[in-house]
Formats: structure tokens, sequence, C-alpha cells
């Protein structure tokens, strides 16, 4: 690794960038841990309105389980440009992987 100081990024603000560089190793880290928690939960925020929705509440969920869906998925309703759809959704290690079912009202 390089003795030399690291650049920061040129959109980071200034006082962020100063208050890095007087931080101790230890604080850089935790500072650097908590920032990307941060950034997450952002960004879950700035997605479209997700809510989960009860098994019982859909209908024929095990009939209609596609092949490549883990029996442990849950149904999901995501809202997208005011119209609202199911998906498949199941955790696969750390990520949540979300299949596309069909929509909340067919008929609309």
């Amino acid at each position: 690794m390089s003795d030399k100081l690291p650049t920061p990024p040129a959109n980071l603000p200034t006082e962020i960038v100063d208050a890095l560089n007087k931080a101790t190793p230890e604080h850089l880290r935790d500072a650097a841990s908590y920032a990307e928690a941060l950034a997450e939960h952002m960004e879950r925020e700035a997605r479209p309105e997700e809510e989960e929705v009860d098994v019982a509440d859909v209908e024929e969920r095990r009939d209609d389980l596609p092949d490549d869906v883990p029996a442990k998925a849950t149904i999901t309703i995501k809202e997208i440009n005011d119209n609202r759809y199911y998906y498949w959704q199941w955790r696969d290690g750390d990520s949540v992987t979300s299949k596309y079912k069909g929509p909340v009202h067919p008929d609309e």
C-alpha cells in the first residue's frame, strides 16, 4: 500500500474530508461501516413503497409457485408508477431476490 495520502472524491464536501483527515483509523473504519449502512437505509427509503402480504391473502400460493422460486418465498406488493404488482421475494444469502408474479388487480 502506498504511503501517499489518498485523494478524496471531488464531490465530497470539504468539511467531511477535513473531519475524516483528523479521525483515527478506528473512527474511520466505524464511519465507513456507518456510512454504508446509512446509504443502504436511504436507498431503501427512496424505493417505491413495498408492503408485505400475508400468504393467506393470495389465492393458490403453492399451486402457482414457479419452479425457480423457493418454497420459503413470500409475496410482496410493490407500487410502481401508481400501479401495484405482486412479486415473489426471498432471501438468498445476504441479498433479497424478487421475481415478478403479476398485477394486484389484473382487470385494471
